[in-house]
């Protein structure tokens, strides 16, 4: 039989993980439940522990920090991840899980904004965020099939994803960095409809939304000077280089107007401008060799995966 991982990662979720380990356990009978505590203070490790999960502990806080030692430590055929909130029923498991063992893809995404989140996210703000870094990803990677929920954390994955996946971020930005590895790397992507409940009375979220907004922004442009230098250094290029022809081109009008040059500093201002656009041009070009020698190695990484998978 595959072997199923459920991975929770929890941080004083204390009034709402036991009914989410129960909930999955129902749903997934042979999974193994996991729950890694990060630092919690209200006791969610012993009442996950007395509902029937494995429970282990990241100090490091962050959930980019949790989900890096989850992925470290276990090993299964299939991997589902869920938020310890109970924000997301249980129902959906059976068939993103079986996506995943079918080899029909690599990561199945819990798409909450094509069914109930807007009526039930009480959070304005997080609406408007969760829009905003959709267009981001979809204008800047485009995809083939649209992603239609970024900030999820409701995933399944398969083995290969998971231990060719290189988690970089510390906190709640690790969401967009998985999806932005994958369309990278073409793994095989699938969407799922979810439904989506809000938080039960009491519980509260641990995202800020202005501070980690900001940090899920920073992520998408980080990772896309990193994934695709030639066209961010381009696009850094053709501005500065802009810039330069406003200024120049009235010095040089007047030139040939006059024979002269009034506005010495106005043209060494678009010299500058200019030698400066030629070099990120010049960094776009080496920066996308390294990034594309990069991808090589991935792919042979990935194809030593394989074959231990399938042998081991």
């Amino acid at each position: 039989m595959p072997k199923i991982a459920v991975l929770i990662p929890c941080y004083n979720e204390s009034q709402t993980i036991e009914k989410v380990v129960r909930d999955f356990k129902a749903a997934l009978p042979e999974a193994r439940i996991y729950v890694y505590d990060n630092n919690s203070s209200d006791g969610t490790d012993e009442i996950s522990r007395r509902a029937g999960a494995i429970v282990r502990y990241e100090t490091r806080q962050g959930k980019g920090n949790v989900i890096r030692t989850m992925f470290r430590d276990i090993d299964a055929d299939c991997y589902l991840m869920i938020d310890g909130d109970d924000t997301y029923p249980a129902e959906s498991a059976r068939d993103m899980c079986d996506l995943i063992l079918s080899g029909a893809a690599d990561m199945v995404i819990g798409d909450r904004l094509s069914s109930t989140y807007f009526t039930e996210n009480k959070r304005p703000f997080h609406n408007v965020g969760n829009v905003m870094v959709r267009k981001f990803i979809n204008m800047f990677w485009r995809p083939k099939n649209p992603i239609l929920d970024v900030m999820t954390g409701y995933r399944a994955f398969s083995l290969l994803f998971v231990k060719s996946f290189p988690v970089l971020s510390k906190g709640f930005e690790i969401e967009t960095e998985m999806t932005i590895h994958a369309l990278d790397k073409n793994f095989l992507l699938r969407s799922v409809p979810v439904n989506y409940r809000d938080r039960p009375a009491g519980s509260e979220s641990k995202l800020n939304t202005y501070i980690d907004g900001a940090k899920v922004i920073m992520t998408i442009f980080n990772l896309y000077r990193d994934y695709k230098p030639l066209k961010f250094f381009g696009v850094v290029a053709a501005i500065l280089a802009l810039f330069a022809m406003i200024l120049f081109l009235p010095v040089f009008y007047d030139y040939l107007q006059t024979s002269l040059v009034p506005r010495f500093p106005t043209l060494i201002v678009s010299g500058f401008l200019m030698i400066a656009s030629l070099l990120s041009f010049t960094c776009g070009l080496i920066l996308d060799t390294i990034a594309k020698n990069n991808r090589k190695n991935f792919e042979l990484h990935m194809n030593l995966l394989k074959i231990f998978e399938e042998r081991f």
